[in-house]
């Protein structure tokens, strides 16, 4: 084996496990405990709105208007960070990181506002720019692109890579498309976990999440090494998930011998 460097952490299995986990369950928090609005999944949303608009039901689809807007500025903020960022030379934070923390006190503050009309509204339309941030600045796991805050692009790339397999016989394309597939059942588990624990828990039930992404960007500080044998084949989600466990050993033994 050789080991070679990538890099940061924000492509790594483990880091797209955490993101796709909270996209799935913020995504059932805001259907289950704000209003029944899609913070992640704008079609919803613009389908909506296009069908109140219709109607005449003019205050119901501002509802549904606002969360698309701030997803819009998410993304301007996402990418408006990520310039900044880039331009400076040394910066203690990877951008990404910038992105995450913002998230995560933004997901915080969603957990004080209560359950009430009114405060649904700014709730959602927090969530939306949250998950905007999310989906712009994380698009790639192991340089595949994918999606952690909504399935339909990820659920066409899998089939899309099983298809090819069966027509080429690419062994890599299969293990490509069924990664695709793991992903969505993940995010499938934390839309689960929303759905059973948003009506128990309220509106605090979207800190778990900020606990999730606390822990991405915590592994982000982590300089990411990858293995590779004489065929060029990578390291895959178990061996990375011992590196980095080894990795923070290492780390805990340096701060006791200091």
């Amino acid at each position: 084996m050789k080991r070679n460097y990538h890099g940061q952490m924000s492509e790594s299995f483990i880091v797209g496990i955490l993101l796709c986990l909270a996209g799935g369950f913020q995504d059932a928090y805001t259907y289950n405990c704000r209003d029944k609005v899609f913070a992640n999944a704008q079609t919803g949303n613009i389908v909506l709105m296009g069908q109140n608009l219709a109607m005449g039901e003019w205050g119901t689809a501002l509802r549904y208007l606002l969360p698309l807007l701030a997803f819009v500025g998410g993304i301007w903020l996402a990418q408006t960070i990520r310039y900044r960022c880039r331009r400076r030379q040394r910066a203690m934070l990877h951008w990404r990181q910038v992105v995450l923390a913002i998230e995560i006190l933004i997901l915080f503050a969603v957990g004080l506002f209560p359950t009430v009309k009114e405060w649904n509204v700014a709730a959602n339309v927090l969530v939306s720019f949250s998950c905007a941030m999310q989906v712009d600045s994380f698009r790639k796991i192991r340089g595949s692109g994918i999606a952690s805050t909504m399935c339909i692009g990820n659920l066409r790339s899998a089939t899309d890579l099983l298809c090819a397999y069966k027509e080429t016989g690419d062994k890599q394309m299969r293990q490509k498309g069924l990664w695709y597939y793991g992903f969505i059942l993940v995010f499938a588990v934390g839309a689960a976990a929303g759905g059973i624990l948003s009506p128990r828990w309220g509106e605090k039930a979207i800190w778990l999440c900020c606990v999730t992404l606390l822990l991405a960007f915590v592994i982000m500080f982590i300089e990411e090494e990858q293995e590779e044998d004489s065929s060029g084949r990578k390291e895959g989600f178990w061996e990375e998930l011992k590196d980095i466990e080894n990795q923070l050993e290492q780390a805990l033994n340096r701060n006791k011998k200091g």
